[in-house]
């Protein structure tokens, strides 16, 4: 059976110190370990972070589907989760985190930076009604 996509991330950034290829070669990684809303399981979810200030932020995009990852609802419904942080060359730190979404202005501020430092988002965007949310996870 081929491996799926999210799988095939997890195991790479594992076994390359948090280096993983193809889309992501060289970007910092973060894999979020959240509680199901509903099922009550943990998961992981491979993401692409971002710096701001205290905060890893990561983008609830999912390529621009018309719904919200499911990662997004369990983080709102179980934020204190831990995550593994790479800078993408080589540095990989296990931290317990507090996920939070950002405010109206914070998300507006992030969000510009974001589409214009990394098209793709953007693109993201341009698929979807909704407005993506952008959440924040910070040392506990």
């Amino acid at each position: 059976m081929a491996e799926d996509f999210n799988t095939r991330v997890i195991r790479e950034f594992r076994e390359n110190d948090g280096r993983v290829g193809e889309p992501f070669t060289g970007l910092p990684m973060i894999l979020v370990h959240h509680i199901g809303a509903k099922s009550g399981a943990e998961r992981i979810a491979p993401l692409r972070w971002f710096a701001d200030g205290d905060r890893w932020v990561v983008v609830a995009s999912a390529a621009g589907a018309p719904r919200h990852p499911a990662w997004f609802h369990n983080l709102m419904a179980h934020p204190d989760v831990t995550a593994e942080i790479s800078d993408g060359e080589g540095a990989v730190e296990t931290v317990q985190v507090h996920a939070s979404e950002l405010d109206e202005a914070d998300r507006d501020r992030v969000w510009t930076w974001i589409k214009e430092n990394n098209g793709g988002f953007a693109d993201y965007e341009r698929r979807t009604d909704r407005t993506i949310p952008l959440v924040g996870l910070r040392r506990r």
